[in-house]
């Protein structure tokens, strides 16, 4: 039998071969933000169960999300949100065929993650103002 002489390179593109692109590291965050959304959503479980418990149990939890830290934490949840939400218009966009060119596809990973923040800022802006 002959003896098959396997190549000294790759048999399939690895990540020696690949640059790191905005489409790849923004497919990496919406992984990401998708898992901590599962977090936030505990914490909406949390407040709804706490709401449900009586006043007691409810001011523990509003006094945690008052705080420095809680508030700091709602404002990652928000935008983890807001970021997986146009990451998710993004690939809709992408389903129908539109956008697919390299710069076109570049420029929408970019504004994803640029235009996750303002609007986070924005919707918090909004919120304190109507307390």
């Amino acid at each position: 039998m002959a003896q098959v002489k396997v190549p000294d390179r790759p048999l399939s593109p690895h990540l020696q071969i690949y640059r790191l692109s905005w489409t790849m590291v923004m497919s990496i965050v919406h992984r990401i933000t998708g898992a901590a959304n599962y977090f936030g959503a505990a914490l909406v479980a949390i407040w709804l169960v706490a709401m449900a418990s009586g006043p007691r149990a409810y001011d523990a939890v509003q006094w945690f999300f008052g705080s420095w830290l809680g508030l700091l934490i709602l404002f990652g949840y928000s935008w983890s949100l807001i970021h997986h939400m146009l990451g998710g218009v993004r690939h809709l966009v992408w389903d129908f065929g539109h956008g697919m060119e390299p710069g076109k596809r570049f420029a929408m990973a970019r504004y994803t993650l640029f235009a996750s923040v303002p609007l986070t800022i924005l919707i918090w802006i909004v919120g304190f103002t109507m307390i």
